[in-house]
């Protein structure tokens, strides 16, 4: 899939129109065009190399594009209405710098100044972080996760409407990153709009609205989780927990079914793995309902969906 024509361009936080980045020779970014919702999650997500930090970079304005078009809130990133905009921006680096020997408030209230941003916000930012009891520590004493809490107060300032978050959950703990993803929803559900890449993909494959995959500079695929499953057209999986004796018995009644594997599981005899293309899977499921004389020899099935790592590796080994 190539880049895909953006939305309503009145009604969306961030949008781009065939942007390109040139280094030289090398196209960084190469034609991307695509529309991000108000209030919207959206992910990023892409190999190392593919563009995603140069995009970043150039929506942000910290990079000036090649060609096409970048508006944020409207704005465009080379009008002068970006400067007032920006202030509605909210940034979290993948390696933010901090001064080690400030405390986490002094650190709160430096970056406020920079931003504009009212000083008495900075206090209760901590305390929704978990970093209250921290605030007057020196961050040279802060572990990675707290650094990165005290990163994603700094990018809350100000009540930014739009949220541009590079790696945001590294160093963080289950906990930690569950918490995290909670104040973004909260955030989504007040119309804030989130950008977010993550190498971690299955964090983010429950979280986001919609993802768009980066390979070689370009979007190769744009759309919710189910919707890049539908255009990878990526079979699922059918665990079956069943007798020994009822594979025959599968094997008469799925074989004539095209597309269908059936494989049972290395040194487990009871447990066998359906592999099926996504149209048949109700043609299957029927199937399997309606094998009574199986009863109790079918004991067991769950359903196994492609996850978004499987879509990502997927596009990634038909564009090789």
């Amino acid at each position: 899939m190539t880049s895909t024509t953006p939305a309503n361009e009145s009604v969306a936080a961030i949008a781009l129109r065939d942007v390109t980045k040139h280094f030289g020779a090398v196209h960084a970014v190469d034609g991307v065009t695509l529309s991000v919702r108000r209030g919207e999650l959206f992910g990023l997500i892409g190999h190392n190399g593919a563009g995603k930090s140069t995009l970043f970079k150039m929506m942000l304005g910290l990079l000036p594009v090649s060609s096409g078009e970048i508006r944020i809130a409207g704005a465009s990133v080379r009008g002068r209405d970006f400067r007032a905009v920006r202030r509605q921006i909210g940034y979290l680096p993948e390696h933010l710098a901090l001064y080690d020997n400030l405390s986490g408030i002094e650190t709160l209230r430096f970056f406020a100044k920079l931003k504009g941003a009212d000083l008495a916000g900075c206090t209760p930012l901590l305390e929704r972080l978990g970093l209250a009891a921290a605030a007057r520590r020196p961050v040279r004493e802060y572990s990675k996760g707290m650094r990165q809490r005290l990163g994603f107060a700094q990018a809350l300032l100000g009540a930014p409407q739009v949220l541009f978050l590079d790696e945001p959950s590294n160093g963080l703990d289950p906990a930690a990153i569950r918490e995290f993803y909670a104040i973004l929803h909260e955030l989504r559900s007040q119309g804030v709009t989130v950008l977010i890449t993550s190498h971690i993909l299955a964090e983010l494959q429950e979280r986001v609205d919609r993802l768009a995959i980066m390979v070689n500079g370009r979007v190769q695929a744009l759309g919710s989780v189910p919707e890049l499953r539908e255009q990878q057209d990526m079979p699922l999986h059918i665990v079956l927990r069943l007798e020994p004796s009822a594979l025959e018995l599968l094997h008469r009644c799925l074989g004539e079914m095209p597309g269908l594997q059936l494989l049972v599981t290395p040194g487990q005899p009871c447990q066998a793995t359906l592999s099926c293309p996504r149209p048949a899977k109700m043609a299957v499921l029927a199937v399997l309902a309606a094998l009574a004389p199986l009863g109790s020899l079918l004991l067991d099935l769950s359903i196994h969906e492609p996850s978004l790592e499987d879509v990502f590796f997927g596009l990634r080994s038909s564009d090789a």
